[in-house]
């Protein structure tokens, strides 16, 4: 998948394999100069987040048990950050796809997902709730207590649009 901003300035481009009985999401941000490899589960649940930016060795490695129990990879326990099933990659339109792909909701229903937060350059972690709702097959409203937009996803439930800041294409 490939996306560019609005302004036509940055592109992503992001492959999605299949290996080891899960998915393995790779992204490469142009204006951020990063990359960042996703192991999810086979069921889109995340379980392991690496981000590279100008180092061969990941700058921040996170994993997960599922339940929402984070550590680093040295086995140092993040309690801030436990709660969080899904992670929100702030340079990236890619990560909003976790929770579409995952949520089983019907056209109109909300979900509140708690969240974990990267800024890429920093490095700074948190922990926010973001609202997801259907609005149908190919329409989502996503909400933070900052903003409010809609973002359009094609028929797996990936996001194509993701309005000022990115499309695909």
């Amino acid at each position: 998948m490939r996306w560019r901003t609005w302004d036509g300035e940055g592109e992503e481009v992001t492959t999605i394999t299949w290996e080891n009985e899960g998915w393995t999401v790779s992204g490469q941000v142009s204006q951020e100069a990063i990359q960042y490899v996703i192991r999810l589960t086979a069921t889109w649940r995340v379980s392991q987040f690496l981000l590279f930016r100008d180092l061969d060795e990941p700058d921040l490695w996170l994993g997960t048990d599922g339940a929402g129990h984070w550590g680093e990879v040295n086995g140092a326990h993040r309690p801030e950050l436990d709660g969080c099933i899904d992670l929100d990659l702030v340079c990236t339109p890619f990560t909003h796809s976790l929770p579409i792909r995952r949520l089983p909701l019907s056209d109109g229903e909300t979900a509140i997902v708690p969240v974990l937060t990267i800024d890429p350059e920093t490095l700074a972690t948190g922990k926010v709730e973001h609202r997801y709702t259907r609005l149908d097959h190919h329409r989502w409203q996503h909400h933070t207590s900052h903003f409010t937009t809609e973002l359009a996803v094609d028929e797996f439930g990936l996001v194509l649009d993701y309005p000022d800041a990115w499309r695909r294409g």
